[in-house]
């Protein structure tokens, strides 16, 4: 009996029992495409992520301050809490001061209803040296036509997702257009609710960067913001910027010996960790899933070959009783059990590119009918291979028991069963 006549015989004895193998395929592929599936997403997460970040400069830290922790474990009542230390020219410039620091960006920020011919619509304005936006992302563009100057008191820098809200038909704001921010408080000495308004110009329309903070808010000039949102000077972040990503642990150290605990430290550095973790933990839960899946069409090759060893015993024994030997009959269920493994591997590669793809539809975000998703899954070679041979392994290594049981079955036995 020769390798092809075992091959032959192994996928007719499959086609006899056409329901059973389809079904024990199935699993292998359910198992197979999870483990595609995931890997592919997970790579492309890992790809959306890193072209987000790399908007955002590695030489950059961002200061908040910290607050003081409330005691009790009921709810915060009253005023929110007071920062531990409050962000002026004074800590700004003792930031300037520290050795590899190049430059540190003041802002203020604040929720604030912008109006413009007849629409009204409320977004987060940052109040910073606009000029200084392509220090926070260095990949930021403007739209052609975009005037951008340092002290324009007047002028105000908007997104694309701003000046062109998604799902709506017409723009809200164009350049050069007038529009108007009103800004909402709570006056300190009467304890009543006020408002200042101002009327900006659009002297920028930023195009879309991938960075949240940018792409859905606005930008005005730093004096004008300070007195339009009542801080006093007190500043609501400090953008520290080194003179080379290779400083920004340096630096950190040195503020944390400064001010301790009493001060916000965010560093890309540590988005970055902190993302990968996350993204590597759901990988893992669902990775682990694929496994179970996978481990779960292995028992259904174990259970449909052992099933077919008692079904084919007297098969068996005829075999062997016109000269099959032991190893023929063991080479014969066992590339039965690859079989199984090498259709369902083969399908699972293509459902899990397929499932793939179908998921990450969901993630589409949509903006005026165009889409703007860019997680898209990632589906290298290797990991496609070790999913191949992993399953197909799995399932060869399956099909030891029941082979190895129909090898051993003797002739005489064999023909002798009903």
């Amino acid at each position: 009996m020769n390798i092809k006549e075992i091959f032959v015989l192994s996928f007719d004895a499959l086609k006899e029992r056409k329901m059973k193998s389809i079904l024990t395929i199935i699993m292998v592929m359910v198992g197979s495409s999870l483990m595609v599936a995931v890997g592919g997403i997970s790579a492309g997460f890992g790809g959306f992520f890193s072209k987000q970040l790399s908007n955002l400069a590695a030489n950059i830290i961002f200061i908040n301050p910290a607050q003081v922790q409330q005691g009790g474990g009921g709810p915060a009542v009253g005023p929110p809490p007071t920062p531990k230390i409050t962000l002026n020219a004074a800590v700004e410039n003792r930031l300037k001061s520290l050795p590899f620091v190049e430059d540190v960006i003041p802002s203020y920020q604040a929720q604030v209803i912008l109006e413009s011919q007849g629409d009204s619509k409320e977004y987060q304005v940052f109040s910073m040296d606009p000029q200084k936006l392509t220090v926070l992302s260095p990949t930021l563009e403007f739209v052609e036509g975009s005037t951008v100057r340092q002290n324009d008191p007047s002028a105000i820098i908007v997104s694309n997702d701003l000046a062109n809200p998604p799902g709506e038909d017409a723009p809200f704001l164009r350049l050069y257009q007038t529009v108007k921010a009103t800004y909402t408080f709570v006056d300190p000495t009467t304890g009543k609710r006020d408002s200042d308004s101002k009327s900006f110009v659009v002297r920028g329309i930023i195009k879309q960067t991938g960075n949240p903070n940018i792409d859905n808010s606005a930008v005005i000039n730093t004096e004008v913001g300070n007195a339009l949102f009542h801080k006093s000077g007190k500043f609501d972040s400090l953008i520290v910027v080194a003179r080379s990503g290779i400083y920004v642990d340096t630096i950190e150290q040195e503020i944390r010996k400064l001010y301790g605990n009493d001060i916000g430290i965010t560093t890309v550095k540590a988005i970055i960790k902190t993302v990968q973790e996350f993204t590597g933990g759901i990988s893992a839960f669902l990775l682990s899933i694929a496994i179970v899946s996978l481990v779960v069409g292995a028992v259904g090759i174990i259970t449909t070959l052992y099933t077919s060893v008692i079904e084919r015993t007297r098969e068996i024994g005829t075999m062997k009783a016109i000269g099959a030997k032991s190893k023929h009959i063991l080479a014969l269920f066992l590339t039965e059990a690859l079989m199984i493994g090498i259709f369902g591997a083969s399908l699972g590669i293509l459902g899990g590119i397929a499932g793939a793809y179908i998921l990450s539809a969901g993630l589409v975000g949509n903006n005026g009918g165009e889409s703007q998703s860019q997680i898209a899954p990632i589906f290298l070679a290797a990991d496609m291979t070790r999913v191949w041979l992993t399953s197909a392994s799995l399932s060869l290594l399956a099909g030891l028991f029941p082979a190895l049981k129909a090898s051993k079955l003797l002739p005489i036995v064999a023909l002798k069963r009903e």
